[in-house]
């Protein structure tokens, strides 16, 4: 594989172009890590609008028709459902653990089964989440295990 970079003048557009035969799995994934780590969530922080890049996230749960975004140590609602963060982060590190939560594996300590076929990720900052039983053979495939 080569990789070519170049220098670009004040006010060009940064660019990506990828040439390919095909597209495999691993390149999707970097396809999708580069827009994860540029993508931004725009919440509401004590009546100022602040913006969140994605890489900095560690899950998303959903809560009364609400969903909300955790940081190590923060957590705001935001205006999205679940369905539409996980289609427009597929094949990157957010992956689905349960019908409420969609976690960031690159956000991860480590993993734990647990009772009823069912996993525990242990988070960075402490925090504790269950994969459901029917999302753990994902969690399986995409760790590979």
């Amino acid at each position: 594989m080569k990789i070519t970079i170049q220098d670009i003048g004040p006010g060009e557009e940064e660019e990506i172009i990828v040439r390919c035969r095909s597209l495999d799995e691993a390149l999707l994934r970097m396809i999708h890590e580069l827009k994860t780590r540029r993508g931004k969530f725009t919440v509401t922080d004590n009546d100022k609008i602040r913006q969140v890049d994605a890489g900095d996230i560690y899950y998303f749960e959903a809560v009364d028709n609400k969903v909300f975004l955790y940081l190590e140590q923060e957590v705001f609602e935001i205006r999205y459902k679940l369905y539409e963060i996980e289609a427009q982060y597929q094949n990157t590190d957010f992956f689905r653990a349960s019908k409420s939560v969609i976690i960031n594996l690159s956000k991860v300590r480590q993993f734990a089964p647990d009772f009823g076929g069912r996993f525990e990720a242990q988070m960075m900052n402490g925090e504790k989440l269950m994969i459901s039983r029917q999302y753990v053979p994902g969690l399986k495939k995409r760790l590979g295990m």
